[in-house]
């Protein structure tokens, strides 16, 4: 039950707070009665899947990717993505992420799952994904946070 309750209050917290750090969660967490460890929440991280995303001011955040009720799906889905895609590149409102052959269909599962909204939808051949976005702006932020989740 604690771990339980100490993983809903994690993802509480970095969905109402810019945390950049393990110690400001630890931080974040001591303060909301809560007795842990570095090392417990370094496996916390690990287990609900969580990324550090780039915010507005160049400072980096913890953030959930797509669905948080299956945090080992997500993160088999994240490995798959990292391992999976060979190139990312755009053409207008397009984003054309080229794969090793035979997992495109995987990619586009795990870009579906991170439920941004500039996507409009995305289909897949054998080695391509094609996401489609409203305009060009949208396809380069689209790119650019593909690339981000790469590195």
């Amino acid at each position: 039950m604690a771990r339980n309750s100490r993983q809903a209050k994690i993802l509480e917290i970095i969905s109402n707070k810019a945390i950049e750090t393990q110690d400001e969660l630890v931080s974040e967490l001591r303060a909301a009665n809560f007795d842990i460890t570095q090392a417990t929440i370094s496996r916390d991280i690990k287990e609900l899947g969580l990324i550090k995303i780039a915010t507005e001011n160049n400072k980096y955040k913890y953030a959930v990717i797509g669905n948080t009720q299956n945090p080992i799906a997500t993160n088999k889905k994240m490995t798959i993505f990292k391992e999976c895609v060979i190139s990312i590149k755009t053409a207008l409102n397009l984003v054309v992420v080229k794969t090793l052959n035979g997992t495109a269909g995987l990619v586009s599962n795990f870009i579906d799952s991170l439920s941004l909204n500039t996507i409009l939808g995305c289909t897949y051949g054998d080695d391509t994904v094609m996401v489609v976005t409203q305009d060009v702006e949208d396809g380069k932020f689209i790119q650019s946070k593909l690339i981000e989740l790469l590195n």
